[in-house]
């Protein structure tokens, strides 16, 4: 295994220099992780136990043949790794990394980011990082946003109003940047130059899906996109499922947006569950198959939220609140009781005497009048004679109704007072 470059990574000429991930690992450690990142697949319990007793440098020689056998490593095992390891060249991808402005994240680094501690053996061995920001700093303020690739024009709407919402309240909304929902949240932090990182199944320098080539270049500019296996990688089935357990440990919580019943997107909303993390789900239509798989997690331990505010009152800090939902100002709500009952005492065919309406209302003659007074002054009513009448509702042609009374503003006023 060749040196690594002392110092750490070196960006190419020409090229900005990558993020120093900070103090950390030495550089034979970060070299032997970087070439375990090739050797073995991510989230791999008996890699991680391994990893816990060895270090990453008795591992690497272990699996390799340069030592003892790890404990339980079947022959098929060892020698399927000494088949990966005779092409390996970890200090060429360290190398490619920096050229493309990135780095390599080992636990211990300043920049590794602790709730990853959370997975346990599964936690990720490294990870190739590409972008500008801090990775520790900017998990600790984030929210994933999954579901659906094949969402519909309800799930995409709302992904991207999520992601925008989320992004104007400081919050770093983190996806796997697949097609639909993933990347309509991911857009939606964008276009309101919010923060954003895309955790892919794949190496850090080949986008998937290729339709995303241009998103996931502009989160790399903009944002973070992060990885677990090395430069050139591509993803496979269990890598999706592999990944979606990094995008549940790293964030505050998952908010899942359209999801069948096998849809990926439950496997990580279920592991941010078994991690402790908030889990939240966007209600859909039940007759949609997309959002079957929401509404089984809404039955469980999962919260229903409908927009930012509500996400980021679950998660976010003592005083984030969203705002109290109610119905529209029905004025007859600002009524009194009293005069309330007088309204709902008049007929609505030909009205009644003033007599009648205390009757119907229970109430003395002179109160009613009196009431019906006050409701006269609010256009509520009219009087024809000795009748009492309700203002007919009959629609104008500006929009308001026939026999509303002039003067909205003052009636809702006068009311409040």
């Amino acid at each position: 295994m060749a040196a690594c470059p002392a110092g750490g990574p070196v960006a190419a000429p020409g090229m900005p220099p990558a993020m120093d991930p900070g103090p950390g690992v030495d550089d034979e450690e970060r070299l032997a992780r970087a070439a375990l990142t090739r050797l073995v697949e991510p989230g791999d319990e008996a890699v991680g136990r391994w990893l816990r007793r060895l270090g990453p440098v008795g591992l690497w020689r272990a699996l390799t043949g340069e030592a003892k056998p790890p404990p339980g490593a079947s022959p098929r095992r060892l020698a399927g790794c000494a088949l990966r390891a005779g092409g390996l060249d970890p200090a060429a991808d360290l190398g490619l990394i920096a050229a493309r402005g990135g780095r390599f994240v080992c636990p211990g680094d300043m920049e590794w980011p602790g709730q990853l501690d959370d997975l346990g053996d599964t936690r990720p061995v490294g990870l190739w990082v590409r972008g500008p920001a801090s990775l520790r700093m900017w998990a600790l303020r984030s929210v994933a946003v999954v579901g659906a690739r094949a969402c519909s024009d309800y799930g995409a709407h709302v992904a991207a109003t999520m992601g925008a919402g989320l992004s104007e309240r400081g919050w770093v909304v983190v996806s796997g940047a697949a097609q639909g929902v993933d990347g309509a949240a991911h857009r939606g932090a964008l276009a309101v130059g919010g923060a954003t990182v895309a955790v892919l199944a794949s190496g850090v320098d080949t986008p998937y899906p290729r339709g995303h080539t241009e998103l996931i270049e502009r989160i790399a500019e903009q944002g973070l996109v992060l990885a677990e296996l090395p430069p050139g990688a591509h993803p496979t089935r269990s890598r999706f499922v592999l990944r979606n357990r990094v995008i549940a440990a790293l964030t505050r919580g998952t908010v899942v947006i359209e999801a069948e019943y096998r849809s990926g997107s439950l496997v990580t909303a279920r592991r941010a569950q078994q991690l402790g993390r908030s889990t939240m789900g966007v209600p859909g239509p039940v007759t949609s198959g997309l959002s079957a798989g929401v509404h089984e997690l809404l039955r469980g331990e999962a919260v229903l939220v409908t927009d930012a505010a509500e996400v980021v009152e679950l998660i976010g800090g003592i005083g984030d609140l969203a705002p109290v939902r109610e119905g529209p100002l029905v004025e007859r709500d600002l009524l009194h009781p009293v005069t309330a009952r007088v309204l709902e005492a008049l007929s609505a065919q030909g009205g009644n005497e003033g007599h009648e309406v205390a009757r119907e209302s229970g109430t003395s003659c002179e109160e009613a009048v009196g009431r019906l007074y006050e409701l006269l002054a609010l256009g509520f009513v009219e009087r024809h004679g000795d009748r009492w009448q309700l203002v007919q509702p009959a629609r104008r042609s500006d929009g308001t109704r026939r026999g509303d009374p002039p003067y909205r503003g003052n009636r809702v006023k006068g009311l409040r007072r």
